[in-house]
């Protein structure tokens, strides 16, 4: 192994030796209710949640998938990550201060307690809900496979599996206690060697659009410095599936579940997520940079050579870290975030029994275990980083989405504001079902070619209002009727 190798390897440990500490350090406050361990007890600041929102989104599957799909697709692939980070922005607007109002432990359970009032709804969501967060868990384990095999030579396969042990281990001892610290350290490091890289790789072209351009023609990549001759559905498509997907992804509601106030919520996502775009944006652009060194990489390989071959030892490493300390912050909030899911909303609601607070933590922690099993699986055989992102937010967003925008627009009492405990909304079970399962299975339709997300939110929108008005009069099955279990916190505004 080189000396560059073993250099990475002892950043590599100092740096989980860091994370172990925080989370041996917040494990006895997390384990005082199921409420501290999801969602913090509804009380975390704005310096933690904004370094937490900045940190998650720049995990290792983003910096280093947008560089790799950059690289491959060109300024078109622009169209998904404005849609994707732009969201944030979406969410910070219209979602943050609702969520953050409230202790929901998990944005299924605030469907069920607003919208439905129905178990099998509740559970279709935290399938879906955690079909994202899975899916970003394998993406961060692929990444740091490709990106060690790169630098020590070792076969990806192990090292996804080494890190996703590493991620379930500190991740199932302190919950969102541990990790919103970890985050602040994370998020830290990657502002500022961010920039420096940023700095680095675009002095490879005279920090000018111009020269970039110049430079893709030069190689005869002319044509991925232009949107011109790409079909505009193609984009309006990334553009939505990038959007949807994070609209109703756990990580972003529960962060805001767990602010100390709305105002709190609703600004740690937008200066976060605002931040976040703009690293994004420039990360797909030195995606572009790459092409003009080197036209015979694939996606996966493209930062990893360019770390490798274009900077001095001493950036490399300082690069390592930053893309660690990304990765490492998004593998641990979504493998939290999943794990919560499964347990508050697929099992909870089924128990005859109301589970402890115990019992609710100890379940967490087991299929936190079995969940980064999964998503390691996913890193091993998913054929890109961005593969698995994609196909998860267009089936989940597809189905989702449609659900929260008319479930709280559509309300029995157009006149009151939603309120925990609270039902108001004229959708009904029946209705959130179909749409749920139409919305979710027609995203997944390759017949429908590349209008299929587009086609399946439209569809998944009818079949609710549609459905939800012939059965208006239909008595709920008492066996499947939610019981409105939702935390009991009241914050301040």
């Amino acid at each position: 192994m080189s000396s560059l190798g073993i250099v990475i390897w002892i950043a590599t440990f100092a740096l989980c030796a860091v994370y172990f500490f925080i989370a041996i350090k917040q494990k006895k406050e997390a384990e005082l209710s199921f409420s501290n361990y999801a969602i913090g007890g509804g009380k975390i600041p704005f310096f933690l949640l904004f370094f937490t929102h900045f940190a998650n989104i720049m995990g290792v599957g983003n910096f280093m998938g947008h560089a790799g799909s950059a690289y491959i697709n060109g300024l078109p692939w622009l169209a998904f990550i404005v849609g994707e980070q732009g969201s944030k922005i979406i969410f910070a607007i219209f979602f943050a201060g609702l969520a953050g109002r409230m202790t929901y432990n998990t944005f299924p359970e605030m469907i069920d307690d607003l919208i439905t009032r129905d178990k099998i709804t509740r559970a279709l969501c935290g399938v879906l809900a955690s079909s994202i967060m899975i899916a970003w868990v394998g993406g961060q384990g692929k990444a740091f496979g490709q990106l060690f095999a790169t630098f020590t030579g070792v076969s990806p396969e192990p090292i996804i599996i080494i890190f996703t042990v590493m991620f379930v281990v500190y991740t199932t001892m302190g919950g969102m206690l541990s990790l919103v610290w970890m985050d602040l350290i994370q998020g830290v490091i990657c502002v500022g060697f961010g920039a420096i890289f940023y700095l680095i790789a675009f002095s490879k072209i005279d920090f000018s659009m111009a020269v970039l351009g110049q430079k893709l023609a030069a190689v005869g990549k002319a044509e991925l410095f232009t949107f011109a001759g790409t079909d505009k559905i193609s984009l309006i498509t990334k553009f939505v599936t990038g959007c949807i997907g994070i609209l109703v992804a756990q990580l972003y509601w529960q962060p805001c579940y767990a602010a100390k106030s709305p105002l709190v919520a609703r600004r740690s996502m937008f200066f976060g997520g605002g931040v976040a775009i703009i690293y994004t944006v420039l990360t797909a652009m030195v995606g572009l940079v790459i092409l003009t060194l080197n036209q015979g990489l694939d996606a996966n390989s493209a930062m990893p050579w360019f770390m490798l071959n274009e900077v001095s030892p001493v950036v490399t490493v300082m690069i390592f870290i930053l893309v660690f300390a990304a990765g490492m912050s998004s593998a641990d909030s979504n493998l939290n975030a999943a794990a919560i899911l499964i347990t508050n909303d697929l099992v909870r609601p089924f128990r005859k029994n109301e589970m402890t607070d115990a019992e609710m933590i100890k379940l967490t922690r087991i299929l936190t275990v079995a969940i980064g099993a999964a998503a390691a699986f996913g890193g091993i055989y998913a054929s890109t980083i961005m593969s698995l992102f994609s196909k998860a937010y267009s089936m989940a967003g597809a189905g989702l989405v449609p659900l929260l925008v008319i479930g709280l627009l559509w309300k029995e009492n157009s006149a009151e504001e939603h309120t925990m405990s609270k039902k108001n909304s004229k959708i009904t079970p029946w209705g959130a079902r179909v749409g749920i399962v139409v919305g979710s299975v027609l995203s997944q339709m390759p017949a429908l070619g590349p209008n299929a997300v587009l086609i399946a939110l439209t569809a998944s929108a009818v079949c609710i209002v549609v459905i939800s008005l012939l059965t208006q009069n239909v008595k709920n099955n008492p066996k499947f009727v939610s019981e409105g279990n939702v935390n009991p916190l009241i914050k301040e505004y």
